[in-house]
């Protein structure tokens, strides 16, 4: 499998699609996943989507 242009489609975001996820406070992480807290969309990295998905952290997705 070539593996020149992995990542290549995250180039042109802000930062390189990576930031500080609004919910577990890790910085320097990818942050794909959009999710909807108090009618806006925030991006989260993949593990709290993952919990996310699972019913767990609703709480701190609702503190935002």
């Amino acid at each position: 499998m070539a593996k020149a242009h992995r990542g290549a489609g995250i180039l042109d975001q802000v930062g390189r699609g990576r930031g500080t996820c609004p919910i577990c406070k890790r910085t320097g992480i990818k942050l794909f996943y959009e999710r909807e807290a108090n009618e806006k969309k925030v991006m989260v990295c993949k593990q709290c989507d993952a919990a996310l998905k699972n019913g767990h952290l609703q709480d701190a997705l609702k503190a935002l």
